[in-house]
């Protein structure tokens, strides 16, 4: 199974923005989606990009609570094919303020889904069989589909070792950046010495360390990563700014 997205949170409860979400989506290029934007006539103070396939998405916002929240691909049991329901319901479930209290989890795939509000943050594990919950307090998290810093189980394939020395490489490189107050102007004024980092810290796409991968699997499949959403999370509001084109610092743009 091919799944290398991450998602970096950081949290200071003494900034005036308290929480920065980054959700690095990873997928196959030739999946079809839509940028941001107001796509669900349901839930119509949600904002986020569409998957054309299943008709959810991987990152949502609600500008007006503030909040946001991504999904992750995680590892595990499979739900039943027959059965499956969309991992892309999970985030505009979660921007809209829900939990997953009722959901019948045996009905989907595994998954990593984190809400970010700017006085809580919450990530939530499903491996298939059980579902683990837990606050994300103040400091700096990384999580990939493994889990929480990696903490996951090993399988012994490649991915271990991609997801590990990803971690490794960017964690004390965003450590050591001043943390961005994103408030107005554009994108690079905004998240300062993030933005590089983000844009993938000039390494090549087939390294091992890559947040942005872009592999050749064969028989017509690439997979990489299609989209960053960066999000940041004020008493007073949210700004959301997106790229569709992994480390191209020309790409950005102002969502919200």
């Amino acid at each position: 199974m091919v799944a290398m997205c991450t998602a970096i949170v950081s949290v200071d409860p003494s900034s005036p923005v308290p929480v920065l979400l980054v959700g690095v989506r990873d997928e196959f290029v030739t999946r079809a989606w839509r940028p941001p934007g107001a796509h669900w006539p349901g839930r119509p103070g949600l904002i986020g990009g569409l998957d054309l396939r299943a008709g959810g998405t991987w990152f949502a916002v609600d500008p007006a609570a503030p909040r946001a929240a991504c999904v992750l691909n995680g590892r595990g049991r499979m739900a039943p094919e027959q059965a499956r329901s969309s991992r892309g319901e999970l985030p505009l479930l979660a921007a809209a303020g829900g939990g997953l209290d009722g959901l019948d989890l045996p009905r989907f795939d595994p998954f990593h889904l984190i809400r970010a509000e700017p006085g809580a943050v919450r990530l939530w594990s499903w491996d298939g069989a059980e579902l683990a919950e837990r606050p994300l307090g103040p400091g700096l998290h990384l999580v990939v589909n493994r889990g929480l810093e990696g903490e996951g189980p090993e399988t012994g394939d490649s991915e271990d070792t991609f997801m590990s020395e990803r971690i490794a490489h960017f964690r004390p490189r965003l450590e050591a950046a001043v943390r961005p107050e994103p408030g107005e102007g554009g994108v690079a004024r905004a998240w300062g010495g993030w933005l590089p980092l983000v844009d993938g810290d000039g390494l090549p796409r087939d390294d091992k360390r890559a947040l942005l991968p872009l592999r050749d699997l064969g028989g017509g499949g690439v997979w990489g990563t299609t989209s960053v959403s960066l999000a940041a999370l004020s008493r007073d509001g949210l700004r959301y700014d997106f790229s569709a084109a992994p480390g191209d610092p020309g790409a950005w743009g102002r969502v919200h």
